[in-house]
């Protein structure tokens, strides 16, 4: 009986060895999951989702990239001061700030052995510049609307020009979007409809990025293949990545604790506040830099459009214990500011308004509300996990000054539109910048114009417009700081969007990843991870 009980034991420890041996994944394998997967491999293309970025960041080169730092708590992440080469080896600012020369990288190869030249990053910026939408947006903010401004010099010399200095223009050839494609590979497949090959870029890569796409499922999966001849930085350790679509978050966290994925991302704040107590895995939160989510008030809209209103609705916002409720912690209240003292020039900063009933209740009687009015608070279905808490807790708070407050739940397929129509009243609304500028986060969120949709406010001040241009393209550091502060004074008095945290991104992962960075983006660049 011994002897049974023995082997028994032998046998249960073996299983247990061989199923541990069995989770765990290739060592030169990356496997990631995540809610979604990219539906189309080129960012450019109309209807790219987010996860799109995944394929531009890692099978395309930029002519700049940035350089890595220590963040909060150890973590690591991309360095917004460090400006270091990519595709071009190295650039000189010429004529006081009006024109940029980019030196490209004589060794650099597309995926199919062809050369990479200055003219292929001139069709590359045309493209972006011709075929309008976000694309189009996004190199405008960096000066850079028209093909003229881009200059071929030579096979490996590339100039932009502009008409006047802006500080966001190197920059801003960092980000997803400017990525360098094979031009003459692109151009077979152009027509006369299809003019920039969208159709066949949505399909199919056509980079010179440190991977390629070895297989692609829209929606589904990507697996990428290591390209052992990117000249462009150093060679990624992992020969080959596979990111994964697992839409249950319980799914994908079931799958890490197993060991038979590597990383996953997008989980709840609860799994990812879990998963942080466990010794065989490692969290990273890190707050997204020009990040914020907040409560956009429509200022266009009764009562709204009272500022007194907008200003009592802050008071009635319960925030610590959203933090602690919705974000399990994974945040952090912004607010705290002394009343009646400039705003110093950072962003996101801290608010004023801290969570005082009365307050609230003093401001609605001055508006001409004592009791209150009926409203509604919407939020994008897709994030319910943190945004369902959020518009509870707002509800819940609310109706204790008289207002009663509705609450949306919008499909993700309709939120962005919903957006763009700029009718709902109250809206849980975030936005994480590319560019770690404040005047980016205020050209997308505050001005004015028609530029963006993520002004759900539906705000315009002529003062706040005028500073936003002019801080873009200010060169004195402390004239700069000024008008920064001037603009977030401005939107602190007038509070068309409740403050409410940064935006953190969070990642789980095996605890023998190592190299994870956060980027700008909100995607992992798998570039420098390694086991």
């Amino acid at each position: 009986m011994k002897k049974l009980a023995k082997v028994l034991i032998i046998s249960i420890i073996t299983s247990l060895f061989c199923i541990e041996l069995y989770a765990k994944t290739p060592s030169d394998t990356l496997i990631i999951v995540g809610p979604e997967a990219p539906n189309i491999l080129d960012i450019q293309v109309p209807g790219a989702n987010v996860y799109a970025a995944l394929v531009n960041i890692t099978c395309y080169d930029r002519l700049i990239t940035w350089g890595i730092k220590k963040a909060e708590g150890g973590s690591l992440s991309y360095d917004s001061d460090n400006i270091i080469p990519e595709l071009a080896e190295s650039w000189k600012v010429i004529d006081d700030g009006k024109s940029i020369i980019f030196k490209i990288r004589k060794n650099a190869t597309f995926h199919d052995g062809s050369p990479v030249t200055a003219n292929d990053v001139k069709w590359s910026l045309d493209r972006i510049v011709s075929i309008g939408g976000f694309p189009s947006t996004q190199m405008a903010a960096g000066g850079m609307s028209k093909s003229s401004q881009f200059v071929v010099e030579g096979d490996h010399t590339f100039r932009i020009n502009f008409d006047k200095p802006n500080k966001l223009a190197i920059p801003d050839n960092g980000v997803p979007v400017p990525a360098v494609y094979n031009s003459k590979l692109a151009k077979k497949h152009s027509t006369s409809d299809d003019p920039w090959a969208q159709k066949y870029l949505s399909q199919n890569c056509a980079g010179g990025g440190a991977y390629k796409v070895e297989s692609f499922e829209p929606s589904e999966k990507v697996v990428f293949k290591r390209f052992d001849n990117w000249k462009s930085g150093k060679l990624p350790r992992m020969k080959k990545v596979i990111f994964q679509k697992i839409e249950n978050d319980s799914t994908r966290r079931a799958l890490l604790e197993k060991g038979d994925v590597d990383l996953s991302i997008g989980l709840s704040k609860k799994d990812i506040s879990d998963l942080s107590k466990l010794q065989n895995l490692k969290v990273e939160s890190v707050a997204a830099v020009n990040s914020l989510i907040g409560i956009d008030l429509n200022t266009k809209m009764k009562p709204f459009n009272d500022v007194r209103v907008r200003r009592a609705i802050a008071h009635a916002i319960p925030y610590d214990k959203i933090i602690s409720t919705a974000f399990y912690g994974y945040g952090k209240a912004l607010t705290g500011h002394i009343s009646g003292t400039p705003y110093k020039p950072f962003w996101p900063a801290n608010s004023q308004y801290s969570f005082d009933l009365s307050k609230a209740k003093n401001l609605l009687k001055e508006a001409g509300y004592p009791n209150g009015f009926k409203t509604t608070i919407s939020y994008d279905q897709a994030l319910e996990a943190t945004r369902k808490p959020i518009a509870l807790l707002v509800q819940e708070s609310l109706s204790k000054i008289g207002i009663d407050a509705t609450v949306n739940n919008i499909p993700n397929a309709n939120f962005m539109g919903e957006l763009g129509k700029k009718k709902m009243p109250m809206v849980i609304a975030y936005f994480y910048a590319w560019l770690n500028y404040p005047e980016y986060f205020f050209f997308w969120n505050y001005h004015g114009g028609e530029n963006s949709v993520h002004n759900a406010a539906n705000y315009q001040n002529n003062l706040l417009d005028n500073i936003i241009e002019e801080a873009q393209y200010e060169r004195d550091d402390i004239k700069y700081k000024a008008l920064v502060s001037s603009m977030v004074n401005i939107v602190m008095a007038d509070m068309p969007r409740i403050p409410i945290t940064p935006v953190y991104l969070d990642v789980a992962m095996q605890n023998d990843i190592k190299g994870y960075a956060y980027w700008f983006h909100q995607m992992p660049d798998f570039r420098a991870i390694y086991k």
